[in-house]
């Protein structure tokens, strides 16, 4: 069985693995921002501005595809030899490609280079990204006691709201005080190189880390029994309906987020005729609030269960993806703040007990396998998409109706996806079947 962590221990581990997070994040956010904002008239000036925003966003999605190819590699190595390792080298890959993004030549300079380099930066992104998430959760659940694993596995959760907030920030501040030119000439770049910055930072802070209890145990058990297993056909043939539930429980998690933080930024300046500002000001609030709400989101799955706190929020989403759109109409700046924050709020309830949640469904030997390639996969068919259709739906309907739509058809098979799964509170993440050993009594 093993040792319970201290306190510092465990919080030390938790520190590590959510700034890392967060610079990854921020990396992987900042291009996002940056598509809705201005790539597309720097990257694909030739077309006009709703179909050069939506070119903009389509490298944007791809990056999404190359995250289950990251997934796939760093998560077999990862279930291999070990968690910290993938981690070190998924925070250099990602740092190295946002930077290169700052100093790239736009389409004015060398034609349709620019956004071919841009898609290749992209793929690298997203790469590193596919391995990052699953690493991160894992070596803060593994630590963890079982009892309190939902509040401090949400931790690195917290990663994608503070990237997008250190993203953002960055953004609405060069915004605020450079003119619209002045931005679009070379003020952009700026956040993109900053990157490097953030990357040595964390990296410094990531090396201290130690390697899970948990995977360390079973590497033990492995050396004892060397069956050269791979992982990415074991979690296929073994763990199969896992992944379904992984991939079917992020549907509604992810579309919201990315409706809820990127779409909104095209809507206001574009229908709306907001600016920017406004956009940017709202997701930097409701940012901060969703930062610091997720951990308890987390540990309110540790006393009542994964799956009603995970429900709550979707079908919560569901509902609120009408309201959202009839708030933004209003064109009051307080009123979106207001819309943006309480959808990050449901957001949040579904993606505090998530990475507890999902580390649960899968045995050590294929745990970062089986989590990378469920939740990257499922990135593709939603994430990767939000933007694309969103904004594919606006100029098709001219209202956001079917976007609500979208979102509500999203809500609705992640309810099927999490009610199918069993409830894993307080699982034993040791066991052959984590998922199916009977969980332990939550204490305080």
């Amino acid at each position: 069985m093993t040792v319970s962590p201290s306190r510092g221990s465990i919080a030390k581990v938790v520190g590590a693995s959510l700034i890392g997070t967060t610079i990854e994040w921020y990396d992987f956010f900042l291009y996002g921002s940056a598509a809705a904002l201005v790539f597309g008239k720097l990257f694909f000036p030739a077309a006009d501005a709703l179909t050069g925003t939506l070119l903009s966003f389509a490298t944007y999605a791809i990056g999404f595809l190359a995250r289950p190819l990251g997934g796939v590699v760093f998560g077999h190595f990862g279930d291999r030899v070990g968690r910290k390792k993938l981690l070190v080298i998924s925070l250099l890959m990602m740092g190295g490609a946002t930077c290169a993004m700052g100093l790239l030549p736009t389409y004015a300079t060398v034609g349709a280079a620019a956004p071919l380099l841009l898609t290749a930066l992209r793929l690298i992104q997203g790469f590193a990204l596919g391995g990052e998430w699953g690493g991160a959760v894992l070596i803060v659940s593994e630590h963890g006691a079982r009892d309190r694993r939902g509040f401090w596995a949400s931790w690195p959760q917290c990663g994608a709201p503070g990237g997008n907030l250190l993203a953002t920030a960055v953004l609405a501040i060069l915004a605020a005080t450079q003119s619209d030119a002045t931005f679009l000439s070379w003020g952009w770049r700026v956040p993109f190189l900053l990157s490097g910055v953030l990357v040595i930072i964390g990296l410094w802070i990531r090396l201290a880390v130690t390697e899970s209890p948990v995977f360390l145990a079973a590497q033990r058990k492995a050396e004892e029994r060397p069956d050269n297993h791979i992982p990415v056909l074991d979690v296929f043939r073994t763990s199969w309906r896992q992944v379904l539930v992984t991939i079917g429980a992020r549907m509604a998690e992810n579309v919201s987020y990315y409706v809820l933080t990127a779409f909104i930024l095209v809507y206001l300046t574009g229908p709306l005729h907001l600016a920017k500002s406004v956009g940017l000001t709202a997701v930097l609030i409701a940012s901060a609030v969703h930062f610091v709400t997720i951990p308890a989101w987390g540990a309110l799955s540790d006393r009542v269960g994964r799956k009603p706190v995970y429900l709550f929020g979707t079908i919560g989403m569901a509902v609120w993806g009408f309201v959202f759109f009839t708030m933004l109409d209003t064109r009051s700046p307080a009123v979106i703040v207001l819309a943006t924050t309480i959808g990050l709020l449901l957001h949040g309830a579904m993606y505090g007990p998530q990475a507890a949640f999902f580390s649960e469904q899968f045995a050590t030997r294929v745990r970062y396998t089986g989590l990378s390639v469920g939740g990257q996969l499922s990135s593709i068919a939603a994430g990767a998409l939000a933007p694309i259709l969103a904004v594919a739906l606006l100029k098709e309907f001219g209202s956001t109706v079917a976007v609500s739509v979208y979102v509500l058809a999203m809500c609705l098979l992640t309810v099927v996806a999490v009610l199918a799964a069993r409830e894993t509170r307080g699982s034993d993440l040791e066991a052959e079947d984590p998922a199916a050993a009977v969980p332990a009594p939550a204490t305080r």
